[in-house]
């Protein structure tokens, strides 16, 4: 997961996380983790950021971790703290323990899995640092959440939500056929999909998304807002353009009722392996996004 949910189609394909779906996470865990390792040097930076206020944590948690590619970060960030992975998925955790143990950090990274965010109940201590990367908005009550997480930081500790910034873009406006403007197209199918998701999540409570206002009514001290960018220009390295490959196709699965004929012909033939112009081999390919982080304390 992940995930402006435009900029994430991998994570947004969990709309039911945490709450029993049915999605192949063994097959999808690939996905999330490609997906996070394309925009880790954003992630990095937004933990810089965080460094400066949160200096030597004891405990760091990452609430939705997916397959803790953020999680070993913060271990890589953070050298002095312990680490927790928190997710619904017992395959995606088992993912982030593999990487923790390939990175050399095992000794002082744990998981937890179960529900968010009744599972953070579980922590043996208070959170120096809780981050939630696009995990909040799958849970119906989000202001309840946040207070939830709060509850977990020890007096001073900083909660981080990763939520909203800018879609990304892959390709120009124009690509040389189709209708010029399919990334827009895409996005506002995709807006369509999010409303639906959150309106049949469990508990779920229309909100305003002014996050510094909705950690303030948590009883937090909001500290700070930024975007970080994620800018990956032309010609991109293969791993980039594997990732783009896999989220249009993402959309072309699940807007397919939502997109017009045209723009469905358009994918099909950006997605053509075979096809000199698709996505697989024009050299215009690119990525750019941009992640908005917002900070509150606890008060002490």
């Amino acid at each position: 997961m992940a995930h402006d949910h435009h900029a994430h189609p991998g994570r947004d394909a969990r709309h039911g996380h945490g709450h029993g779906d049915d999605i192949d996470w063994a097959a999808m865990a690939a996905t999330l983790e490609a997906e996070a390792e394309v925009f880790a040097p954003a992630y990095a930076r937004a933990l810089a950021w965080l460094g400066k206020e949160v200096t030597e944590p004891g405990l760091v948690v990452d609430a939705g971790s997916g397959p803790g590619v953020i999680s070993c970060l913060m271990a890589e960030t953070f050298p002095g703290a312990r680490v927790v992975a928190a997710d619904g998925s017992e395959p995606l955790l088992e993912r982030a323990r593999d990487r923790a143990a390939r990175q050399g950090v095992a000794d002082r990274f744990d998981t937890l899995a179960g529900e968010l965010p009744d599972s953070l109940a579980e922590l043996d201590y208070p959170a120096d640092l809780l981050w939630a990367s696009r995990s909040l908005h799958h849970l119906g009550d989000q202001r309840a959440a946040l207070a939830a997480f709060g509850a977990r930081l020890a007096p001073g500790g900083t909660l981080a939500i990763l939520e909203g910034g800018l879609p990304s873009r892959y390709l120009p406006r124009d690509i040389g056929f189709g209708r010029p403007g399919l990334q827009a197209r895409l996005d506002a199918a995709q807006e369509e999909r999010f409303a639906r998701m959150r309106a049949e999540l469990p508990g779920a409570v229309a909100e305003t998304e002014d996050w510094p206002a909705l950690l303030t009514a948590a009883g937090l001290k909001h500290t700070g807002t930024r975007s970080f960018l994620c800018d990956i220009p032309a010609p991109v390295p293969d791993r980039a353009r594997a990732f783009v490959v896999t989220a249009l196709t993402r959309f072309r699965d699940v807007l397919t009722d939502t997109l017009d004929a045209d723009d469905i012909t358009t994918l099909d033939r950006l997605l053509d392996p075979t096809d000199p112009r698709s996505v697989h081999r024009r050299p215009d390919v690119f990525v750019l996004a941009a992640h908005t982080v917002h900070r509150a304390v606890r008060p002490v």
